[in-house]
């Protein structure tokens, strides 16, 4: 079995031990992962921009990088979605390409899909006594319908309080352009949904997305407020890590 690992952006440029977390984690059930050098952007941000010869570009790219994978595997719901639901629309007149990103959509999982829908595992022995709230990434959720896995993940986590986070369907704001180009209305909504995770006393917000996580972790931090922020592959390697030492 071939599994790549599609690093995306975010993680390859600021949180690397993602990606690192990741590789340790499955490693642990004899997945070695794959990393194909020339991947590049999904293309994303070009798409949601209307730059679509841009991105198709990008999803080309994609496309020969992965094209010898058994499985992708990717830490962010965001860039999954891309590939789930918008190759297909970027290349429906190109018959051949669109067989490719066919068969690409059909390979790719994020993270947590992987671990429960692939590999069958719920319970990774992690060990994280901590008090932990989880926000929900818009495409994640939405597109991909990744909601219960990252929950059976959790809840087998030893000494982990997992405390529901208010409105926690709601956006966080950031939507990668939407940031840029709708800055007022942006920080409206990540003050919003800081105001939430707050409202926990949660030591620890996790997420799925780093885009969604980079950003409300910038807010907490503007605020001065001591909320650890991870992604969930971050905290189930700590959390093995800390079994392993305990044993």
């Amino acid at each position: 079995m071939k599994v790549s690992l599609f690093i995306t952006c975010l993680s390859d440029l600021v949180y690397p031990k993602v990606g690192e977390s990741m590789v340790h984690l499955l490693a642990k059930y004899g997945v070695k992962l794959d990393f194909p050098a020339t991947q590049t952007c999904c293309g994303q941000p070009a798409f949601n921009s209307g730059y679509w010869d841009e991105a198709r570009g990008s999803a080309m790219t994609l496309l020969q990088a992965f094209e010898d994978s058994d499985f992708v595997i990717s830490p962010s719901g965001s860039c999954t979605s891309m590939i789930h639901h918008y190759y297909p629309k970027l290349f429906e007149n190109d018959p051949i390409n669109l067989a490719r990103a066919n068969r690409l959509v059909e390979k790719t999982y994020e993270f947590t899909q992987f671990l429960v829908q692939v590999l069958g595992v719920t319970d990774l022995g992690a060990v994280f006594p901590h008090k932990v709230t989880y926000h929900p990434s818009c495409h994640g959720s939405r597109l991909l319908g990744v909601k219960e896995e990252p929950m059976q993940l959790m809840k087998n986590i030893r000494d982990l309080e997992l405390v529901p986070l208010p409105h926690a369907e709601d956006c966080c704001g950031f939507g990668g352009t939407f940031a840029v180009k709708m800055c007022d209305i942006s920080g409206a909504m990540v003050s919003e949904k800081s105001d939430h995770v707050l409202e926990t006393e949660a030591e620890v917000l996790v997420g799925l997305d780093m885009g969604c996580l980079m950003n409300i972790a910038g807010n907490l931090s503007y605020r001065g407020k001591p909320v650890k922020v991870m992604h969930l592959a971050e905290l189930l390697a700590e959390g093995v890590k800390l079994a392993h030492e305990r044993s």
